[in-house]
């Protein structure tokens, strides 16, 4: 039977070595990652001559600025650690195929029936270590039975247990009462001293639970009332844990805190499950020669857009994004996108966009290889074949909302030049507010809306911001008036039609006050809408709001 190995692989430093990668220049001085818990800012991540000048993760901002003013400080960002780890993870691949993340800032390995690849368990150890030092990433590294072995000996190897007391912190009263303190409760002050050079990072087979007992219990990965708790009692270490009743430990502790001791010790199995490898819809095609001419070009992505979409359509996803890659001759590249108003994995959809962003490539001294990449898939089901009466049906419903597969297509191909989001389509609001009555949506992200209340009177076709009438003679609505350099005169008129603002918004246009509006037609065959402001905080008066053409 195969001897489970895991390998825990930590990276200490990790925030903080990721940053000065990109900014070399401030590798001369004390370094710190700032992370906000609580309200509080403290140091989540230190490099190492901040580490040497005393400072320590946890350690609020304020006293490490007092104890090193001239520390530099960099924000947190959980996201690009995420990605460096994740970069890590498919780094550690070479040495298994079984890897998976552990907290932010380490990786287990499972090494079973590996290690022999590389001259053993301590050929694995110095291979990893000298590819971090090449990466300069301070790294730990422990080799046990369990996956919990491998965390503790990979932190923990070589320090002693702690001393702790239970009760009252006494340090922090007078020196008189600590001394008699002290002299009563000697009981409270144990620590027990290890041997820390007979504690190796790589736990021989068999001899986990030794190698383990003299540690810390905060080796045991429990969560931190467990430990205080623990220390509380007087067990410092591991095997003063070990030696308790089962019953009275899970009273105190809790269970879960009794599973980490388990699975440390092979009690109780602890899985590894590698993150799923990300998928990817891409090909590419190499060519003998270069190629320069927009056939040449074209054909070579159709041989690759028919077997891109029997890939999409194998996984159920159908194909929103589309970017196309050439390389050329002198090394150069060139990337475009382009994009569809409805996912699909179907190659007939795909080629006549693609032949539209052609005349976008430069071929330069020529392309020697060209890519077609998925880069945006969403899941997609195939469609079920109806009936003609039912088929009709449907078909008449997706005109009726704007949806058919025609129109989709279309979207795409005026996506393809103009861009998606250049094209846009309006969906009802919740507003009695004529310029408020619509939401201006992108046409390929969101279909077509139904429901469109009814208005009380005709809105205009064309609607823009209020424009002052001058020059206006007797009458509601005046007879005669001047907009635009033009003199009107009013042959018929409809309304009026009261609109008040929102009172529950701040709208500096509706300041006004209520507005009347009147469907007015002049003698030169305008059709105008005009309302007249009564005024509230600013000044009333007439002006036109649209033209009904």
């Amino acid at each position: 039977m195969l001897q489970r190995r895991i390998l825990s692989l930590w990276f200490p430093r990790m925030a903080a070595e990721r940053v000065l990668r990109l900014e070399p220049a401030l590798a001369e001085g004390p370094l710190v990652v700032v992370a906000t818990y609580a309200n509080a800012q403290s140091l989540s991540s230190l490099s190492g001559a901040a580490s040497a000048l005393g400072l320590r993760r946890g350690m609020g901002l304020s006293d490490a600025r007092a104890l090193c003013p001239d520390i530099v400080t960099r924000s947190a960002e959980p996201l690009r650690d995420a990605a460096f780890l994740t970069a890590l993870r498919r780094w550690a691949g070479k040495f298994s195929p079984w890897v998976a993340s552990e907290g932010e800032d380490a990786l287990f390995i499972d090494i079973s029936g590996c290690a022999h690849l590389f001259g053993g368990e301590e050929g694995v150890a110095a291979t990893i270590e000298e590819e971090c030092l090449a990466l300069r990433l301070s790294h730990q590294i422990g080799i046990a039975d369990t996956a919990g072995a491998a965390w503790a000996v990979a932190r923990f190897a070589g320090q002693s247990a702690m001393a702790a007391r239970a009760g009252d912190a006494i340090d922090q009263e007078a020196r008189a009462t600590r001394s008699r303190a002290a002299k009563k409760r000697k009981w409270e002050r144990v620590a027990i001293p290890v041997d820390t050079a007979a504690t190796p990072r790589i736990v021989p087979p068999g001899q986990t639970r030794r190698r383990l007992g003299p540690l810390p219990v905060a080796a045991l990965r429990m969560n931190a009332d467990a430990v205080a708790t623990l220390t509380r009692l007087g067990l410092n270490t591991i095997a003063d844990v070990a030696a308790l009743p089962r019953g009275a430990l899970a009273r105190r502790i809790g269970l879960d805190a009794l599973k980490r001791m388990d699975q440390a010790l092979g009690a109780e199995p602890e899985p590894i499950s590698p993150a799923r490898p990300e998928i990817r819809f891409a090909l590419r095609l190499s060519l003998p020669d270069p190629i320069g001419l927009e056939d040449d070009v074209a054909a070579a992505f159709e041989r690759l857009t028919e077997p891109l979409c029997v890939r999409l359509k194998q996984a159920g996803q159908g194909a929103r994004r589309i970017r196309l890659s050439v390389f050329r001759a002198d090394g150069t590249c060139q990337h475009l996108e382009l994009g569809l108003a409805r996912p699909s994995w179907e190659a007939e959809r795909l080629r006549p966009l693609i032949r539209l962003k052609l005349k976008d490539i430069d071929a330069g001294y020529g392309i020697d290889v060209v890519r077609l990449e998925a880069c945006q898939a969403e899941p997609l089901n195939p469609s079920q074949h109806k009936g003609h009466v039912e088929a009709a049906t449907e078909a008449k419903g997706r005109r009726a909302a704007g949806g058919s597969a025609e129109f989709d297509a279309l979207l795409s191909r005026l996506g393809a030049r103009v861009g998606l989001e250049a094209m846009t389509r309006l969906a009802p609001a919740e507003s009695h507010l004529p310029e408020k009555a619509a939401t201006v949506m992108a046409a390929a992200f969101a279909g077509a809306m139904d429901g469109w209340p009814a208005p009380r009177t005709p809105r205009p076709m064309i609607m823009f911001r209020p424009e002052p009438v001058t020059g206006t003679a007797e009458g509601t609505p005046p007879r005669q008036f001047r907009w635009r350099r033009r003199v009107f005169e009013a042959v018929d008129m409809r309304g009026p039609e009261r609109i008040t603002p929102e009172w529950w918004l701040d709208d500096p246009d509706w300041r006004s006050g209520p507005r009347d509006y009147w469907q007015v037609v002049t003698r030169t065959g305008d059709c105008l809408w005009l309302f007249e402001a009564h005024g509230k905080e600013i000044s009333g008066g007439w002006f036109i709001h649209g033209d009904f053409g």
